[in-house]
């Protein structure tokens, strides 16, 4: 099976394409370790014209950690933290009697990383394209690899050992609403420099909308790193934009990419659904 897989690359930047694989039907061990180091090696794998059930997009994120398949609940405790565990989510603008089914409807979404507001953030991310509109809703990844290669080494020393303060609000759109988010939501301090446990090479970990500031630095100084940074890692000769077909899968290292979204019309349907993946010893709450 393995020998009938083709590797290609999506761009310059970051990823690859994989064909020869229909993931509708279990995956022998050996081919999983493969995909999991093309996952390692190219930080986003895009496999087109798949035809999957939520279980079998389960049993794929399953191949990078621990699939995220729990029963997704939305309800917050009395400090307005959310909690249940993690499950499958649509990402959507559909809607039913209504309602949206899903999250993350409209418009623009600035760079940020899944989960990087939890102390063990999701490893990976899987999404799958089910309505896809005629024009934009393209998905934008940033190699957080070489925007770390391309700082300066007066950059790299300043920001070594910094320590930055992440949140998210579910209801943000913009940095203004990070830097004002209430101090009830739930924050992670994480390294601004990292090194990849599987890769073993350095990476930013930082993002526009997630970051809020820099833990014993003055506000004002904090402020002036990480808008750089930001401008840094948003870089055209750093960002790969993936334009969506239906039947689309694709999975995303959080590790070392940041990911946004670009507008697309409003009166036409975008749906897809998303399995996050968690580090196999990650507490399973939210």
């Amino acid at each position: 099976m393995t020998l009938t897989i083709d590797v290609e690359p999506l761009s310059p930047v970051l990823g690859a394409k994989i064909r020869g694989i229909d993931l509708s039907k279990p995956v022998d061990k050996a081919t999983q370790k493969m995909l999991y180091q093309a996952f390692v090696d190219h930080s986003v794998l895009c496999f087109p014209d798949q035809e999957l059930a939520a279980a079998d997009q389960l049993r794929f994120a399953n191949f990078f950690g621990r699939g995220d398949g729990g029963e997704r609940v939305k309800r917050r405790d009395k400090n307005k933290r959310r909690t249940g565990e993690r499950g499958m989510m649509f990402v959507s603008n559909v809607r039913e009697n209504g309602k949206l089914i899903g999250v993350l409807p409209d418009g623009e979404m600035m760079f940020h990383s899944d989960g990087a507001h939890r102390d063990s953030p999701y490893r990976a991310t899987t999404l799958y394209g089910i309505k896809i509109p005629s024009r934009g809703g393209n998905t934008l990844f940033a190699n957080l690899y070489a925007a770390y290669d391309a700082l300066s080494q007066a950059m790299k020393d300043r920001v070594e050992n910094l320590v930055t303060r992440i949140v998210y609000d579910y209801e943000a759109v913009n940095r203004a609403d990070t830097i004002a988010a209430d101090p009830v939501l739930p924050r992670a301090h994480h390294r601004l420099v990292k090194v990849h446990p599987d890769s073993g090479r350095k990476t930013l970990y930082l993002s526009r909308l997630m970051t809020q500031d820099i833990v014993d630095l003055p506000a004002d100084e904090g402020e002036e790193i990480l808008l750089e940074l930001f401008d840094h890692c948003e870089k055209p000769e750093f960002v790969y934009a993936h334009e969506w077909k239906v039947d689309d899968l694709l999975v995303w290292d959080n590790r070392c990419t940041n990911h946004a979204r670009t507008d697309f019309p409003s009166d036409e349907q975008r749906m897809l659904r998303r399995y996050t993946v968690s580090e196999p010893d990650a507490p399973v709450e939210a």
